[in-house]
């Protein structure tokens, strides 16, 4: 991308994992991109550092520290940077920490969203990206997922308050005409991930001899997604997705393997075998996501390429390049 063409990126949640390595691949394709992130304590605050020190080494980049719940801070950073595009990353993961301190998923993950979208319509932005989740899909039984399949039983917070975000879209498309561009992520995993997700908390724990927690026995089954694949998914959503449209779109892995196969990856990355606690499944949890992709490879050209084999295999030699910094962070609260 020339310098004369070089649009601005807002992006929110750009401490985050997804954010991060969205953030970095745009600077790294020639966008000015804005990173927006609260800096929240719901995991090791160093470890958001870190990303943003990765990424502050481009000139290009300019950090701003606030909440997307903060109406006056994004309508101050909209004045200042006049971005081009926001890609809305910025969210309270986690399904279940949203049993525990659900206040927090509304000002976050609602609020902030729909602030997301009023400051595009007041701004007059096109279009917002942003991020939504398989969990929308609730007790949703059918498999594989597809987009049109019902999404009105949620079975967490976490959930509710991403589904509500795709509702809030519809509706602000419909009065305003802003393009929305919704994304279902499906378990997202791989280097600079957040410490509370499984892969992570497996290997730390593995690597220190410490039991791992299997829910629902080891049983359940996800379409794991290797954080190349979803970069590139949402690289390819800015440049490629129809125009003046409200759409949804899964991004997924092109395997789907039970929690069992993906910890015996681990094992033998790492050359070491798991002490297992098997668990019955947790509230807020589903036995199975599995992801139909077909919209998004037919309109937006997605198409996963990295293995679960391949990934893990990334991750762990990530993992052991930085291990002494990883095994010092605090645990995430739960």
């Amino acid at each position: 991308m020339s310098a004369k063409k070089k649009r601005t990126v807002l992006v929110t949640g750009a401490a985050g994992f997804i954010g991060f390595h969205v953030a970095k691949e745009l600077l790294n394709r020639g966008y000015r991109v804005v990173g927006y992130d609260a800096v929240t304590s719901y995991y090791d605050v160093r470890l958001k550092k870190r990303r943003l020190a990765m990424l502050g080494k481009f000139s290009a980049f300019h950090f701003v520290k606030a909440s997307v719940a903060s109406y006056p801070a994004l309508k101050r950073v909209m004045k200042a940077e006049h971005p081009d595009e926001i890609v809305h990353l910025a969210a309270q993961a986690g399904v279940r920490y949203s049993l525990v301190n659900p206040w927090i998923y509304a000002d976050t993950n609602y609020l902030g969203t729909l602030n997301i979208f009023e400051i595009a319509r007041q701004f007059r932005l096109p279009r917002v990206v942003y991020a939504s989740s398989s969990s929308v899909y609730g007790a949703n039984s059918k498999q594989p997922f597809q987009e049109s399949d019902r999404t009105d039983l949620p079975v967490s917070i976490y959930g509710a308050t991403k589904r509500g975000n795709e509702i809030l879209a519809r509706a602000y498309h419909h009065l305003f005409k802003t393009e929305m561009i919704g994304l279902r992520f499906f378990t997202v995993y791989g280097p600079w991930g957040r410490p509370d997700m499984a892969l992570f908390k497996f290997a730390r724990r593995i690597l220190q001899d410490r039991p791992i927690e299997l829910y629902n026995r080891g049983n359940m089954k996800r379409s794991f997604t290797y954080i190349d694949d979803i970069v590139r998914g949402v690289v390819s959503t800015i440049e490629r997705a129809p125009k003046g449209r409200c759409e949804i779109y899964n991004l997924g892995g092109s395997e789907t393997v039970p929690l069992k196969h993906f910890v015996g990856l681990i094992e033998k990355q790492f050359g070491k075998r798991a002490k297992k606690i098997l668990k019955a499944l947790q509230a807020g949890d589903v036995p199975e996501t599995v992801a139909d992709c077909s919209k998004a490879r037919r309109e937006l050209g997605f198409r996963p390429q990295v293995s679960i084999e391949e990934g893990i295999a990334r991750f762990a030699k990530w993992f052991l390049e930085h291990r002494d910094f990883l095994a010092d962070l605090k645990e995430p609260k739960q």
